[in-house]
C-alpha cells in the first residue's frame, strides 16, 4: 500500500506541487509530462516500485512512450471513438480536397443570384425581383424566413462542431483533416444565410428588424442536439439534420416556382444542393465508423433516436411570441415543406443507406439496438400519419408573425 501511494506522490509532485489532484492541475500535468521525456523519467524511481505495481496504477508499461500515449488518450471522454475517427482521417482529407468542398473559382457566391447594384440596370433588376416575390404567399414567406434564421445561427453550429472530440480546431488554423473540414463546411454554409437574408431584404415583404432580433436571440440562446462532445453522436445528428435541411429548402423552392418566383426557386435549389453534399459527407463519416466500431455506433444511434432529433432553431424567439418555433413549424407542416412523415423517411433512408439491418457479428446489446432502429421508421410513420389526419380535422387558428409585420397566416 505504501508503495502505491508513493507512486502517486512521485507522479504528481514534480508536475504540480499544489492541488495535484484537481482536474485543472491534472490536465496541465499531462501537458508537462508529455512535453519532456526527461522530466517524465524523474517522476518515477524504478527502484521504489515494481513494474507490476506501476502497471496496476497507471495502466501502461514502465516507459515514457506508453505513459505519454496513456495521458493523451485519457484526456478524452471518448478515447475509443477518437481513435476510430483518427483512423479514417486520411479519407476526410481526400473528401475535403477532391469531393465535397467547392472553393476558389468553382464556388458560387450570393451575389451570383442577386441584382448587381454596380450596374446601371440595378433598379430594374430589383423591381423584377420584387414583382416576382409579390406573388409568393405570406405563409411561404414565413417558412422561408424561418429557414433563413436557422441558417444565420451558423456561429452556434461551428461552435458545436468544434466540441466533437478529435474533430476540433484548437488554435483556429489547425492543419488537420478534421479542422480543415470544419472550416470548409462553415465557409460554405455561411453563404446560405447571406443569400436568403439579402433576398428577403430586397423583396420588401418582411420586417427585417424583427428578423434580425430573432437571429440574435437564437444565437444567444444556442442549442443542444445531445451530441455530448461525442463524434459518433455528432455525425449521426448531422447525417440526419443535413438531409432535413435539404428537404426543407428544396420544397420551399418548388412552392416558390408554383407561385412564379423562379429566382427564389433557383436560390433554394442551390442551397439544397450544398446541403446534399454535406449530407453525403456526414453519412460517409458515419459509414466509416460502422466499419470499425458497429457496436459503438449502433448504441449511440439508438440512444439518440430515443431522445429524438432536436431541430436547430427550436429555441427561436422574436422576443414577443413564446411559441414562435411551434407556430413556424405548424406552417411548414401545413405547406408540406417539412413534416413528421419526412422525419420518418429520413430515419428509413439512414437505415437503408448504412445497411443497418444487414450488420452481423454484433454484441447482444448492439443487436437489440439494431432491431429497435430498424423498426423505428414504420413506428414513426404510423404516428405521423395519425397526427396529420388529426390535424386535418382541426380548425386552423391563424397566428401573427412579426417577420411579416404581424400579418396572420
Amino acid at each position: 500500500m505504501f508503495n502505491k501511494l508513493a507512486i502517486v506522490a512521485l507522479l504528481a509532485s514534480p508536475l504540480s506541487q499544489s492541488s495535484a489532484f484537481t482536474p485543472s492541475s491534472f490536465l496541465s500535468s499531462r501537458t508537462a509530462a508529455m512535453s519532456s521525456s526527461s522530466s517524465m523519467r524523474s517522476t518515477v524511481d524504478p527502484s521504489v516500485v515494481t513494474k507490476k505495481e506501476y502497471q496496476d496504477i497507471c495502466g501502461v508499461d514502465f516507459d515514457d512512450e506508453s505513459l505519454a500515449n496513456r495521458l493523451t488518450k485519457t484526456s478524452y471522454l471518448y478515447p475509443k471513438h477518437v481513435e476510430v475517427i483518427e483512423d479514417f482521417a486520411p479519407l476526410v482529407d481526400k473528401m475535403v480536397d477532391d469531393i465535397l468542398l467547392e472553393t476558389g473559382d468553382k464556388s458560387w457566391q450570393p451575389q451570383d443570384f442577386l441584382p448587381d447594384l454596380s450596374k446601371d440596370s440595378y433598379i430594374d433588376d430589383i423591381k423584377a425581383l420584387r414583382e416576382s416575390a409579390a406573388g409568393v404567399p405570406d405563409d411561404l414567406f414565413v417558412v422561408l424566413v424561418g429557414d433563413m434564421v436557422t441558417e444565420e445561427a451558423l456561429p452556434t453550429y461551428q461552435t458545436l462542431l468544434n466540441t466533437f472530440e478529435g474533430c476540433d480546431d484548437p488554435i483556429g488554423t489547425t492543419d488537420s483533416p478534421w479542422a480543415r473540414w470544419s472550416r470548409g463546411w462553415t465557409s460554405e454554409e455561411n453563404r446560405h444565410g447571406d443569400l436568403l437574408n439579402k433576398y428577403l431584404y430586397l423583396s420588401g415583404r418582411c420586417d427585417m428588424r424583427a428578423i434580425e432580433v430573432t437571429i440574435q436571440h437564437l444565437i444567444t440562446s444556442g442549442f443542444n442536439p445531445g451530441a455530448r462532445k461525442d463524434p459518433y453522436r455528432g455525425f449521426l445528428y448531422t447525417s440526419f439534420q443535413e438531409r432535413a435541411t435539404k428537404i426543407s429548402h428544396g420544397n420551399v423552392g418548388k412552392l416558390a416556382r408554383e407561385h412564379g418566383a423562379v429566382d427564389l426557386q433557383r436560390i433554394c435549389a442551390k442551397i439544397a444542393g450544398d446541403e446534399g453534399r454535406h449530407e453525403k459527407a456526414y453519412q460517409s463519416f458515419s459509414a466509416e465508423i460502422l466499419k470499425r466500431d458497429p457496436d459503438g455506433l449502433l448504441m449511440e444511434f439508438g440512444d439518440l433516436m430515443r431522445s429524438q432529433i432536436v431541430m436547430p432553431a427550436e429555441l427561436m424567439t422574436d422576443g414577443k411570441d413564446a411559441k414562435l418555433y411551434e407556430n413556424f413549424s405548424d406552417v411548414a407542416q401545413r405547406l408540406g415543406v417539412y413534416t413528421a412523415i419526412d422525419y420518418a423517411d429520413i430515419i428509413q433512408h439512414l437505415v437503408d443507406h448504412w445497411k443497418i439491418g444487414e450488420l452481423t457479428g454484433l454484441s447482444s446489446e448492439a443487436e437489440k439496438e439494431q432491431e429497435y432502429i430498424c423498426r423505428l421508421p414504420d413506428r414513426y410513420r404510423k404516428l405521423a400519419e395519425r397526427s396529420l389526419n388529426k390535424k386535418k380535422t382541426e380548425e386552423v387558428v391563424p397566428q401573427s408573425f412579426s417577420w411579416i409585420f404581424d400579418r396572420k397566416v
